[in-house]
């Protein structure tokens, strides 16, 4: 072989392996961008029908919300019971990780508090900490436990750190995946059929299949990464948090990593009016990122 057809070879592989590359999620020249830092600890950022992002400031007990148009942050409601994660349904009820008595919220339109449990098998929930939602309506929610100072009990009820799915038609609770350290962020792909729940204790992330009665299985390492919180974008790519955002392709390669200027980044999703906009929380902050992809709901 002539070093001309060499040269050639090399030169088409060169621009196949160039063509392939994976554009970066983050839009060019963008950088995080301070929204507020009025809070003591931020989390579970959840978007509404309109790019609108609700998130908790759980030590001082309330929601607040982000407002897409204006990059203003108002008060969506006090006393919000402890909340945590936080997720929209599709008729815009806000769910709500109420860890203060163990429970799970269901917040109306105009802000009428439902508790939709506390309990499984007759014992205390640990307390929730995230959910997802599926296009069913069938809720998944991790229960680790952590010790809150609000709390008077000093041992859980629950014999596991365990996930959970609350059926969308008979409203049964079921344990769907056990065996963790600590159990935290979760996110699903309604569309692959995949639920990605990250055990932050053993810093590992696994990706489960799911069934047509809700149920996991196929239970597989995503990443030797755990997170606090997690969100998905439209490519595919999974966002774990911790030391800032780090951006894993559908692969469980990582394909970006997002500082941030704080102590512990909490948790992210996607929003704004074109759901591209990166939201993140990060310990007294919120932050935006400007994003080439959108997120996936």
């Amino acid at each position: 072989m002539t070093n001309k057809i060499l040269i050639a070879l090399a030169t088409i592989l060169f621009m196949a392996c160039t063509d392939n590359k994976p554009e970066s999620p983050i839009k060019e020249g963008a950088q995080p961008q301070l929204v507020s830092a009025d809070y003591i600890f931020t989390e579970g950022p959840a978007t509404d029908a309109n790019g609108n992002i609700c998130f908790t400031d759980q030590p001082n007990n309330r929601i607040l919300q982000w407002d897409a148009t204006t990059n203003k942050v108002s008060v969506f409601m006090e006393n919000a019971g402890r909340s945590n994660g936080l997720y929209f349904d599709n008729a815009g009820n806000l769910y709500a990780c109420a860890d203060e008595k163990f429970e799970l919220w269901k917040i109306s339109p105009d802000k009428n508090v439902t508790v939709i449990l506390d309990s499984y098998q007759d014992k205390k929930l640990n307390g929730p900490n995230d959910l997802w939602i599926d296009a069913k309506g069938g809720i998944y929610f991790t229960d680790p436990y952590y010790q809150r100072d609000w709390w008077t009990r000093t041992t859980p009820e629950q014999e596991s750190k365990r996930v959970y799915y609350l059926t969308p038609d008979t409203h049964k609770l079921i344990m769907v995946a056990d065996g963790f350290k600590q159990p935290n962020g979760i996110i699903g792909d309604a569309k692959k059929g995949l639920l990605y729940i990250a055990d932050i204790d053993d810093n590992k992330t696994y990706a489960y299949k799911i069934a047509k009665d809700g149920s996991l299985t196929d239970k597989e390492l995503f990443t030797n990464l755990g997170s606090d919180g997690m969100t998905i974008d439209t490519e595919g790519n999974v966002y774990l948090t911790g030391d800032g955002v780090t951006v894993f392709n559908s692969e469980g390669k990582q394909i970006a990593h997002i500082p941030i200027d704080r102590k512990w980044t909490a948790n992210v999703t996607f929003g704004g009016k074109e759901n591209s906009t990166l939201f993140i929380t990060a310990s007294e902050a919120v932050y935006t990122l400007e994003m080439n992809t959108k997120g996936v709901q």
